[in-house]
C-alpha cells in the first residue's frame, strides 16, 4: 500500500500520542485533534479533508485562539520556539514568500505583528502558502483596521485554509 491509501492506514492504525503528534502539526488545537482521532479511521481522502472541517466547525473563540498561538509570526526567523511543536518545520515552508523580503518590509512586519497582537490579542494569521512578503504586508495592513470580531473570523478562515493544505500536502508526502 502506498500514497494516500497507505498515508490513512498509517493514521489510522496508529497508536492515540502518535496520531495525535501527527494531528498537532495540522492544527495545534486540542479539541480539533481529539475530534479527529475518534473520527477514525477515514474510508478515504475525502472523508479525511470532511472530518477535518467539521472538527474546525465546533471550535469556539478559545479553540481557535488555542489554534493560531501554534503558528509562528510572519517573518519570526526562530522557529525552534517550544509552543510552535510539529508544525514549525511546516510553517518554514509556507512562509518561503518572506525569502525575498526587505529589511524595510521584515521591520514593518515586526511593528505590524506587533500592533495586530496588541489590538486582537493573537498572532497575524495568513495562509502564507504562495504568497510573497508584499501580498502578505497588504493583508496585514487591510486587517489592522478590522475589529475583533471580524479578525477572528478572518483568523479563523485563514487557519481552516492552512488546515486544509497541510492534511493535503501530508496525505501526498
Amino acid at each position: 500500500m502506498s500514497g494516500v491509501d497507505g498515508k490513512l492506514a498509517v493514521l489510522n492504525t496508529l497508536p492515540r500520542e502518535e496520531a495525535a503528534a501527527v494531528l498537532r502539526g495540522i492544527c495545534g488545537c486540542g479539541l480539533w485533534v481529539e475530534g479527529m482521532i475518534a473520527c477514525r479511521p477515514f474510508e478515504s481522502a475525502a472523508v479525511l479533508l470532511e472530518a477535518a472541517e467539521q472538527q474546525l466547525g465546533r471550535l469556539g473563540q478559545e479553540d481557535w485562539l488555542e489554534a493560531f498561538s501554534h503558528h509562528p509570526r510572519i517573518g519570526e526567523r526562530d522557529l525552534t520556539v517550544a509552543r510552535l511543536g510539529p508544525g514549525a518545520a511546516v510553517a518554514a515552508k509556507e512562509q518561503s514568500g518572506m525569502a525575498g523580503a526587505s529589511d524595510a518590509q521584515r521591520a514593518e512586519f515586526a511593528r505590524g505583528n506587533r500592533l495586530y497582537e496588541e489590538r486582537f490579542g493573537h498572532v497575524f494569521l495568513i495562509c502564507a502558502t504562495g504568497k510573497s512578503a508584499g501580498e502578505m504586508l497588504a493583508q496585514l495592513r487591510e486587517r489592522l483596521g478590522n475589529d475583533r470580531a471580524t479578525e477572528l473570523q478572518n483568523a479563523a478562515k485563514q487557519q481552516r485554509l492552512i488546515s486544509r493544505l497541510r492534511l493535503e500536502r501530508w496525505l501526498a508526502s
